[in-house]
């Protein structure tokens, strides 16, 4: 189970504050937690593959989780949450920041 936000209410607040703060297509910096399963950081990066994205992987520092860092040029908010959608639904147990 994810611990990324399921609710369409934190998607629709989210969207609005991307579309509002940023002009498109631009940068965007996400960030997840997992348990330190290289399995699981894999799923992440197929995620991401072939997109541009620069990942840089960091483990905590007693090994037990890795922090991912996923940074690529997206097009809009949608491709944004579309993307945040996808790692919940694939990659059991993130943590989305």
């Amino acid at each position: 189970m994810s611990t990324t936000p399921n609710s369409e209410e934190f998607y629709q607040k989210l969207k609005e504050q991307l579309h509002d703060t940023t002009n498109w297509p631009a940068e965007y910096l996400y960030k997840f937690i997992v348990k330190s399963d290289l399995e699981k950081i894999a799923k992440l990066e197929v995620i991401f593959d072939n997109m541009g994205a620069v990942i840089n992987t960091t483990e905590s520092k007693n090994g037990k989780y890795t922090s991912v860092s996923v940074n690529l040029l997206m097009r809009n908010p949608d491709a944004v949450i579309e993307k945040y959608k996808e790692v919940a639904k694939k990659v059991e147990g993130v943590i989305s920041l």
